[in-house]
Protein backbone atom coordinates (compact mmCIF):
# COMPACT_ATOMS: atom_id res chain seq x y z
CA UNK A 1 0.00 0.00 0.00
CA UNK A 2 1.34 3.94 -1.12
CA UNK A 3 -0.25 5.71 1.58
CA UNK A 4 -2.12 8.87 0.02
CA UNK A 5 -0.87 12.35 0.75
CA UNK A 6 -2.20 14.97 2.60
CA UNK A 7 -0.90 18.34 1.56
CA UNK A 8 -1.09 20.46 3.88
CA UNK A 9 0.34 23.33 1.26
CA UNK A 10 -2.52 23.00 -0.90
CA UNK A 11 -5.21 22.91 1.73
CA UNK A 12 -3.70 26.30 3.94
CA UNK A 13 -4.28 27.85 0.35
CA UNK A 14 -7.71 27.00 -0.14
CA UNK A 15 -8.73 28.38 3.71
CA UNK A 16 -6.43 31.30 3.32
CA UNK A 17 -8.73 31.47 -0.31
CA UNK A 18 -11.89 30.73 1.29
CA UNK A 19 -10.45 33.91 4.04
CA UNK A 20 -9.64 36.09 1.64
CA UNK A 21 -13.13 35.74 -0.21
CA UNK A 22 -14.88 36.15 3.34
CA UNK A 23 -12.91 39.65 3.71
CA UNK A 24 -13.22 41.13 0.08
CA UNK A 25 -17.16 40.30 0.65
CA UNK A 26 -17.44 42.56 3.72
CA UNK A 27 -17.66 45.73 1.22
CA UNK A 28 -17.47 49.13 3.74
CA UNK A 29 -17.15 47.00 6.88
CA UNK A 30 -14.20 46.48 9.61
CA UNK A 31 -11.39 44.74 8.81
CA UNK A 32 -9.77 42.19 10.70
CA UNK A 33 -6.62 43.34 13.02
CA UNK A 34 -3.99 41.19 14.14
CA UNK A 35 -1.02 42.69 16.59
CA UNK A 36 2.02 40.48 17.55
CA UNK A 37 4.42 41.15 19.74
CA UNK A 38 7.81 39.69 19.12
CA UNK A 39 10.82 40.16 21.86
CA UNK A 40 14.03 39.59 21.44
CA UNK A 41 15.97 38.63 17.74
CA UNK A 42 15.15 34.91 17.80
CA UNK A 43 15.88 34.18 13.68
CA UNK A 44 13.10 31.56 13.67
CA UNK A 45 11.07 33.42 15.45
CA UNK A 46 11.49 36.37 12.83
CA UNK A 47 10.98 34.12 10.30
CA UNK A 48 7.87 33.31 11.28
CA UNK A 49 6.78 36.56 12.03
CA UNK A 50 7.46 37.48 8.90
CA UNK A 51 5.41 34.37 6.93
CA UNK A 52 2.63 35.69 9.04
CA UNK A 53 3.06 39.26 7.74
CA UNK A 54 2.97 38.24 4.39
CA UNK A 55 -0.60 35.87 5.04
CA UNK A 56 -2.11 38.28 6.45
CA UNK A 57 -1.22 41.18 3.52
CA UNK A 58 -2.40 38.17 1.18
CA UNK A 59 -6.02 37.57 2.66
CA UNK A 60 -6.66 41.40 3.56
CA UNK A 61 -6.41 41.25 7.35
CA UNK A 62 -4.84 44.45 9.15
CA UNK A 63 -1.56 43.28 10.61
CA UNK A 64 1.02 45.56 13.10
CA UNK A 65 4.18 44.02 14.66
CA UNK A 66 5.40 44.99 17.70
CA UNK A 67 9.02 44.38 18.66
CA UNK A 68 10.68 44.45 21.79
CA UNK A 69 14.52 44.31 22.59
CA UNK A 70 15.61 40.80 24.21
CA UNK A 71 16.08 43.34 27.45
CA UNK A 72 12.55 43.70 27.92
CA UNK A 73 11.38 43.12 31.52
CA UNK A 74 7.97 41.55 31.87
CA UNK A 75 5.87 44.07 33.65
CA UNK A 76 6.68 46.36 30.20
CA UNK A 77 6.03 43.16 27.85
CA UNK A 78 2.73 42.70 30.09
CA UNK A 79 2.20 46.69 29.70
CA UNK A 80 2.25 46.32 25.91
CA UNK A 81 -0.43 43.85 25.82
CA UNK A 82 -2.17 45.56 27.73
CA UNK A 83 -2.29 48.65 25.48
CA UNK A 84 -3.29 46.26 22.82
CA UNK A 85 -6.20 44.82 24.70
CA UNK A 86 -7.53 47.98 24.77
CA UNK A 87 -7.24 49.27 20.95
CA UNK A 88 -10.34 48.78 18.63
CA UNK A 89 -9.01 48.19 15.78
CA UNK A 90 -6.43 44.98 17.19
CA UNK A 91 -8.99 41.82 17.15
CA UNK A 92 -6.15 39.25 17.65
CA UNK A 93 -2.95 39.43 19.70
CA UNK A 94 -0.03 36.61 19.07
CA UNK A 95 2.54 36.51 21.14
CA UNK A 96 5.23 35.06 19.63
CA UNK A 97 7.12 31.82 21.72
CA UNK A 98 9.42 31.62 22.99
CA UNK A 99 10.38 34.44 25.50
CA UNK A 100 13.24 35.32 26.34
CA UNK A 101 14.64 33.39 29.60
CA UNK A 102 13.01 34.86 33.08
CA UNK A 103 10.53 35.72 31.50
CA UNK A 104 7.23 33.94 32.75
CA UNK A 105 5.68 32.77 29.57
CA UNK A 106 1.86 31.97 31.24
CA UNK A 107 1.53 34.87 32.85
CA UNK A 108 2.21 37.20 29.54
CA UNK A 109 -0.01 34.87 27.50
CA UNK A 110 -2.64 35.48 30.36
CA UNK A 111 -2.32 38.70 29.93
CA UNK A 112 -3.73 39.00 26.76
CA UNK A 113 -7.59 39.39 26.95
CA UNK A 114 -9.92 36.08 26.12
CA UNK A 115 -11.75 37.88 23.25
CA UNK A 116 -7.86 38.90 21.64
CA UNK A 117 -6.27 35.29 22.38
CA UNK A 118 -6.00 33.93 18.15
CA UNK A 119 -3.44 31.64 19.92
CA UNK A 120 -6.05 30.04 21.77
CA UNK A 121 -3.78 29.75 24.96
CA UNK A 122 -5.51 31.77 27.72
CA UNK A 123 -6.77 29.46 30.30
CA UNK A 124 -10.42 30.77 29.63
CA UNK A 125 -10.49 29.79 25.86
CA UNK A 126 -9.37 26.54 27.51
CA UNK A 127 -11.65 25.81 29.64
CA UNK A 128 -14.18 26.55 26.93
CA UNK A 129 -12.84 23.91 24.85
CA UNK A 130 -12.95 21.67 27.83
CA UNK A 131 -16.52 22.09 28.10
CA UNK A 132 -17.24 22.48 24.36
CA UNK A 133 -18.29 26.48 24.34
CA UNK A 134 -17.21 28.36 21.60
CA UNK A 135 -14.10 30.15 22.16
CA UNK A 136 -10.65 30.13 20.17
CA UNK A 137 -8.51 26.76 19.89
CA UNK A 138 -4.95 26.46 19.67
CA UNK A 139 -4.10 26.68 16.13
CA UNK A 140 -2.08 23.46 15.56
CA UNK A 141 -4.78 21.19 16.47
CA UNK A 142 -7.54 22.95 14.71
CA UNK A 143 -5.43 22.76 11.56
CA UNK A 144 -5.18 19.07 12.21
CA UNK A 145 -8.76 18.86 12.78
CA UNK A 146 -8.98 21.25 9.25
CA UNK A 147 -6.75 18.90 7.06
CA UNK A 148 -9.04 15.79 8.53
CA UNK A 149 -12.05 17.31 7.42
CA UNK A 150 -10.71 18.69 3.57
CA UNK A 151 -8.96 15.34 3.50
CA UNK A 152 -13.26 13.66 4.09
CA UNK A 153 -11.61 11.37 7.00
CA UNK A 154 -14.16 10.17 9.40
CA UNK A 155 -13.60 11.62 12.40
CA UNK A 156 -16.88 10.03 14.16
CA UNK A 157 -16.49 6.41 15.79
CA UNK A 158 -13.01 6.43 14.80
CA UNK A 159 -10.58 5.26 16.88
CA UNK A 160 -8.22 8.28 17.74
CA UNK A 161 -4.45 7.83 19.22
CA UNK A 162 -2.70 11.19 20.32
CA UNK A 163 0.76 10.44 21.05
CA UNK A 164 1.91 13.33 22.74
CA UNK A 165 0.42 14.79 25.51
CA UNK A 166 1.69 19.06 25.91
CA UNK A 167 -0.82 21.88 26.45
CA UNK A 168 -0.83 23.38 22.78
CA UNK A 169 -1.24 20.39 20.57
CA UNK A 170 -1.85 16.66 22.25
CA UNK A 171 -4.53 17.51 25.30
CA UNK A 172 -6.56 20.65 22.79
CA UNK A 173 -6.19 17.66 19.78
CA UNK A 174 -7.86 14.88 21.75
CA UNK A 175 -10.48 17.14 23.05
CA UNK A 176 -11.62 18.42 19.49
CA UNK A 177 -11.40 14.56 17.97
CA UNK A 178 -13.12 13.77 21.40
CA UNK A 179 -15.83 16.60 20.49
CA UNK A 180 -16.49 15.00 17.16
CA UNK A 181 -17.23 11.73 18.80
CA UNK A 182 -14.35 9.93 18.00
CA UNK A 183 -13.16 7.18 21.39
CA UNK A 184 -9.82 8.76 22.09
CA UNK A 185 -6.46 7.40 23.34
CA UNK A 186 -4.17 10.21 24.90
CA UNK A 187 -0.54 8.75 24.88
CA UNK A 188 2.35 9.82 27.23
CA UNK A 189 5.98 8.57 28.28
CA UNK A 190 4.57 6.93 30.50
CA UNK A 191 2.26 4.79 28.23
CA UNK A 192 2.61 1.18 28.46
CA UNK A 193 2.98 -1.02 25.23
CA UNK A 194 2.89 1.84 23.33
CA UNK A 195 3.22 0.42 19.99
CA UNK A 196 -0.27 -2.28 20.24
CA UNK A 197 -1.60 1.42 21.62
CA UNK A 198 -1.12 2.86 18.31
CA UNK A 199 -1.96 -0.11 16.08
CA UNK A 200 -5.33 0.30 17.16
CA UNK A 201 -5.83 3.53 15.63
CA UNK A 202 -7.75 4.73 13.00
CA UNK A 203 -6.63 8.26 13.01
CA UNK A 204 -2.36 8.37 14.25
CA UNK A 205 -1.44 11.93 15.21
CA UNK A 206 2.14 11.85 16.30
CA UNK A 207 2.90 15.50 18.41
CA UNK A 208 6.38 14.15 20.43
CA UNK A 209 9.26 15.65 19.23
CA UNK A 210 11.27 12.90 18.77
CA UNK A 211 12.57 12.44 15.07
CA UNK A 212 10.71 9.27 12.94
CA UNK A 213 9.65 7.89 16.43
CA UNK A 214 6.80 6.44 15.04
CA UNK A 215 7.34 3.49 12.70
CA UNK A 216 5.95 0.95 10.16
CA UNK A 217 4.79 -1.84 12.67
CA UNK A 218 3.31 0.88 15.45
CA UNK A 219 0.86 1.70 12.51
CA UNK A 220 -2.94 -0.11 11.33
CA UNK A 221 -3.06 -0.61 7.77
CA UNK A 222 -4.88 1.86 6.26
CA UNK A 223 -4.53 4.33 9.20
CA UNK A 224 -4.35 7.99 8.65
CA UNK A 225 -0.92 9.85 10.13
CA UNK A 226 -0.87 12.66 11.28
CA UNK A 227 2.78 14.16 11.87
CA UNK A 228 2.88 17.45 13.77
CA UNK A 229 6.83 16.71 14.84
CA UNK A 230 9.36 19.19 12.95
CA UNK A 231 13.01 18.00 14.31
CA UNK A 232 16.13 18.42 12.22
CA UNK A 233 18.61 15.80 11.95
CA UNK A 234 22.57 16.46 12.12
CA UNK A 235 22.63 16.41 8.37
CA UNK A 236 20.52 19.28 8.38
CA UNK A 237 17.55 17.59 7.13
CA UNK A 238 13.78 18.25 8.50
CA UNK A 239 12.06 15.45 9.64
CA UNK A 240 8.75 14.85 11.64
CA UNK A 241 7.84 12.11 14.53
CA UNK A 242 6.94 9.75 11.77
CA UNK A 243 9.26 7.47 9.79
CA UNK A 244 7.41 8.19 6.66
CA UNK A 245 9.15 6.12 4.26
CA UNK A 246 8.56 3.00 6.22
CA UNK A 247 4.63 3.80 7.57
CA UNK A 248 3.99 5.35 4.24
CA UNK A 249 3.95 1.53 2.84
CA UNK A 250 0.84 0.54 5.88
CA UNK A 251 -1.26 4.34 5.49
CA UNK A 252 -3.82 4.59 4.17
CA UNK A 253 -3.28 8.35 4.30
CA UNK A 254 -0.15 10.26 6.02
CA UNK A 255 1.10 14.37 5.94
CA UNK A 256 4.63 15.08 4.86
CA UNK A 257 7.08 17.00 6.82
CA UNK A 258 7.85 19.82 6.08
CA UNK A 259 4.39 21.12 4.07
CA UNK A 260 1.89 18.91 6.36
CA UNK A 261 0.40 20.25 9.66
CA UNK A 262 3.09 23.03 9.05
CA UNK A 263 1.25 25.64 6.86
CA UNK A 264 -1.53 25.05 8.57
CA UNK A 265 -0.92 26.71 11.90
CA UNK A 266 -0.44 29.89 10.27
CA UNK A 267 -3.72 29.21 7.97
CA UNK A 268 -5.76 29.03 11.37
CA UNK A 269 -3.93 31.97 13.03
CA UNK A 270 -5.71 33.78 10.30
CA UNK A 271 -8.96 32.11 10.78
CA UNK A 272 -9.26 32.51 14.31
CA UNK A 273 -8.42 36.50 13.72
CA UNK A 274 -11.56 36.52 11.39
CA UNK A 275 -13.20 34.72 14.09
CA UNK A 276 -12.44 37.33 16.43
CA UNK A 277 -13.88 39.84 14.24
CA UNK A 278 -17.35 38.15 14.06
CA UNK A 279 -17.46 37.47 17.90
CA UNK A 280 -17.05 41.58 18.64
CA UNK A 281 -19.49 42.30 16.06
CA UNK A 282 -21.71 40.11 18.03
CA UNK A 283 -21.32 41.07 20.99
CA UNK A 284 -22.11 45.09 19.90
Amino acid sequence: MTAKIIDGKKVAKEVREDLQREIQSRTGSEVPGLAVVLVGEDPASQIYVRNKRKMCSEVGIYSEEYRLPQTATEPEIMSLIEDLNQIPKIHGILVQLPLPKGINARRVLDAVSPAKDVDGFHYLNVGKLVANQPGFVSCTPLGIIELLDRSKVQIEGANAVVVGRSDIVGKPAALLLLHRNATVTLCHSRTRDLGAVCREADILIAAIGKPQFITQDMVKPGAVVIDVGINRLPDGKLVGDVDFDGVSEVAGAITPVPGGVGPMTIAMLLSNTVQSLKYNEESI
